[in-house]
């Protein structure tokens, strides 16, 4: 073998169990990421969050009068989706949609309901409704002061945020920016006959405006009549399509939010082993260093100290073993049997050579431990003479 590949089998042997370890631990990690169902991505007005900010409660009462509530998260499924007569199409989120999807949703044939729109999606969706304050507007519970059905049978609802105007003939204003109570020192107030909910047509559709999210959260929605004006809104389409942008292209999350959990769990895992292997290595005593010895010991000396310590502990058994061990290897070296061949094979062999007999060589080679020192002397006589009578054939 090459110095080269010498080097290369002691570098594995050396970084082969951390190497085994990190891959286990990887594996392990990918394993959970696999089997941990990932959750939907949520957010405020999702009808699959059950936060108080999501609309999971008004999209269940509407699945329940058997009108199903679609999501989607593009532009472009949206307008897919709301191709069929009888659909409406809600925007929870206009501000996050730039004009290029304004513009392909202002083609959609469905009815719509945009929430807190600003002055982009006004111009592309609901032509003839504009902005009527520069603040948004405090909550509170508000009388409708209208004659749309919807509003006029839901009663008051929590209404606020964004107040709207609109010169469109036949339109409806309802919940006036005007009925709301007068606070010290607000700025930016609502025009005269501005209001919080707006509906006119627009090519053939409905378009309803609304200021504020608050009738249809989770939160909101069993206040006051916010649930009967969120459903009867929608009262006349069989279909509602749900437009929710997703985290990403609103611009309101976090790099770190869109790693999933699993993500974290590898991360500890390997940090967990790396903190190990550092561990496993500093406690190591390296590689076996061969030193010269500072003096020279001779081979008799080495054989009397074991000798002596055999016998202080009168350890005949073992000196016994030590004796026929080492005769039996140079013998069966010397005859050409293998190291595992069976004892009675092995006197056979000795009996056919040396003419003793084979139970006088088992007992000698293979018989129990010497009883005292003078039969553990006889056993060293005959082993030497044994292995003597071979050696010299």
């Amino acid at each position: 073998m090459t110095a080269g590949g010498t080097g290369a089998a002691s570098d594995w042997r050396r970084w082969r169990a951390p190497v085994i370890l990190v891959g286990l631990i990887l594996a392990g990690g990918v394993v959970v990421a696999m089997l941990q169902a990932r959750p939907a991505v949520t957010g405020p007005l999702d009808p699959q969050d059950v936060s108080p900010a999501g609309t999971h409660a008004l999209a269940a009462l509407l699945a329940g009068q058997g009108r199903p509530v679609i999501r989607v998260v593009t532009a472009g499924q949206a307008l897919a989706q709301s191709q069929r007569q009888g659909t409406a199409l809600v925007i929870t989120d206009p501000g996050a949609l730039g004009p290029t999807s304004l513009a392909m949703l202002a083609t959609s044939p469905a009815d719509l309901l945009i929430v807190s729109p600003g002055r982009n999606a006004l111009n592309a969706l609901a032509p003839g409704v504009t902005l009527a304050a520069r603040a948004s507007a405090p909550v509170a519970s508000l009388p409708p002061r209208c004659g749309l059905p919807a509003a006029r049978l839901a009663g008051p609802a929590d209404m606020g945020g964004v107040a709207l105007r609109t010169t469109v003939w036949g339109a409806w204003r309802c919940y006036r920016a005007s009925l709301l109570p007068a606070r010290r020192g607000a700025a930016g107030a609502a025009e005269p006959g501005s209001a919080f909910l707006v509906r006119i047509r627009s090519d053939g559709r409905a378009v309803t405006v609304l200021g504020t999210a608050a009738p249809l959260t989770n939160a909101g929605l069993g206040r006051n009549g916010n649930a009967a004006l969120a459903l009867d809104l929608l009262g006349t389409d069989s279909r509602v399509i749900w437009l929710v942008p997703p985290p990403a292209t609103a611009g309101g999350s976090s790099p770190a939010s869109l790693i999933p959990g699993p993500v974290y769990l590898v991360v500890a895992e390997l940090g967990v082993a790396l903190v190990l292997a550092a561990f496993w290595r500093g406690r190591r005593f390296g590689p076996l260093v061969f030193e010269p010895m500072p003096v020279v010991v001779r081979a008799s000396e080495t054989v009397a100290g074991h000798g002596r310590l055999y016998r202080s502990r009168r350890a005949r058994g073992r000196a016994a073993a030590a004796l026929r061990t080492a005769a039996l290897t140079r013998i069966t070296a010397r005859i050409g049997l293998p190291k595992e061949a069976s004892p009675e094979a092995t006197c056979q062999e000795l009996a056919s050579r040396t003419g003793r007999g084979v139970n006088d060589l088992h007992a000698m080679l293979y018989g129990p431990p010497p009883g005292d020192d003078a039969a553990l002397v006889t056993l060293a006589t005959d082993l030497d003479s044994l292995e003597g009578q071979v050696l010299t054939q």
